[in-house]
């Protein structure tokens, strides 16, 4: 196996007991091909998976969750069976709308949701602006703010209530018009994404706010970006939206050097359409990290009673950022010393 590809193995047996696992164990044709690693494709083909997902021809069920349960019960058998390990991400704080629509998607509307996550028990990452803008969607405009003092006083009471944090660019403004290829981050070079991602990193380190992850706004980047991501951030989470530049890939998995957590409906979506996924996940017996995304600005839209539902299915399974963390850094040192 490639670095990758041993790391990938790696999460995908994470919490197993040290030593339980030999060699000669992991030498196993379905975990080979589960964690297999894909070149960066190239443009077409990209787009064409794109596609077939929406058409229903790829997804998590056939193309994650699948593979990666043969894998674990061809080395494990009976064993590889156990609770979900559900990684809930939601976005984002502030909302990206907030500056324009205060009523809707300001910190009390956030507040509510956050209240609903804690009596629950519920631990999640939320994706942290450092700016806000106003009229997102429109490139032209230029007007952007720093965060005031109620949302800060939000962000420091999720620190102590110790819901994890990931950076989700600068001001989540859009670079392009078109709703289809929305993005803050394409189009930028190198050098620029650097600056945007030193700033940002500065404002929330100021903040207390400590964010190994990154989200990024819209679920979109430069397919030739994401190794700088990967160098700079321990995980790079995504969406459905970024098959079109990296492909579909399984997740979690590490590529190019980094971790990449992309999550795919149904488990990204509404409080009502994840719930039944999470109680099918855990009539199978599941033991997988399984990102989920989860947007409150269209919960509190529903009217927070599905979210309520879905919450209290959620703590019996979700598990802390900072497990899943741990459980990268182990995959880096095992994967470094089964390097030949």
């Amino acid at each position: 196996m490639k670095a990758d590809e041993r790391r990938t193995a790696a999460l995908l047996f994470s919490g197993e007991p040290p030593g339980s696992l030999r060699a000669s164990e992991l030498d196993r044709h379905e975990l080979k091909r589960a964690a297999r690693e894909r070149r960066f494709l190239k443009p077409p083909t990209r787009l064409l998976e794109r596609l077939a997902m929406k058409r229903g021809l790829i997804g998590f069920e056939r193309n994650c969750l699948q593979p990666y349960l043969r894998a674990r019960h061809a080395v494990l058998g009976r064993e590889a069976e156990g609770a979900p390990r559900l990684l809930v991400r939601v976005d984002e704080f502030p909302h990206y709308r907030a500056w324009d629509e205060p009523e809707r998607f300001g910190t009390d509307g956030f507040r509510r949701f956050h209240e609903i996550m804690r009596s629950a028990g519920v631990p999640y990452l939320i994706a942290t602006l450092p700016r806000l803008a106003r009229n997102p969607l429109d490139p032209s405009e230029t007007a952007e703010r720093e965060l005031d003092a109620a949302e800060k006083e939000m962000i420091e009471q999720l620190r102590q209530d110790g819901v994890a944090f990931a950076v989700h660019g600068w001001c989540h403004r859009t670079r392009r018009v078109e709703p289809r290829r929305r993005s803050e981050l394409a189009g930028l070079d190198d050098k620029e994404l650097a600056q945007l991602l030193d700033r940002a990193d500065g404002v929330l380190a100021g903040l207390g706010v400590e964010a190994p992850v990154f989200v990024p706004p819209f679920n979109r980047f430069d397919a030739r970006q994401y190794p700088l991501l990967a160098r700079r951030y321990e995980v790079v989470c995504a969406g459905p939206e970024t098959v079109s530049e990296l492909g579909f890939r399984r997740t979690p998995i590490a590529l190019a050097g980094g971790v990449f957590v992309p999550s795919y409906p149904p488990f990204y979506g509404r409080a009502s359409e994840v719930l039944p996924a999470v109680r099918r996940l855990a009539e199978l017996r599941a033991a997988l990290w399984v990102p989920i995304v989860l947007h409150w600005g269209w919960e509190l839209e529903a009217g927070w009673t599905e979210l309520e539902r879905l919450a209290g299915e959620l703590a019996r399974y979700a598990v802390d950022w900072g497990g899943f963390l741990g459980a990268v850094r182990e995959s880096a040192e095992s994967a470094n010393e089964a390097a030949p």
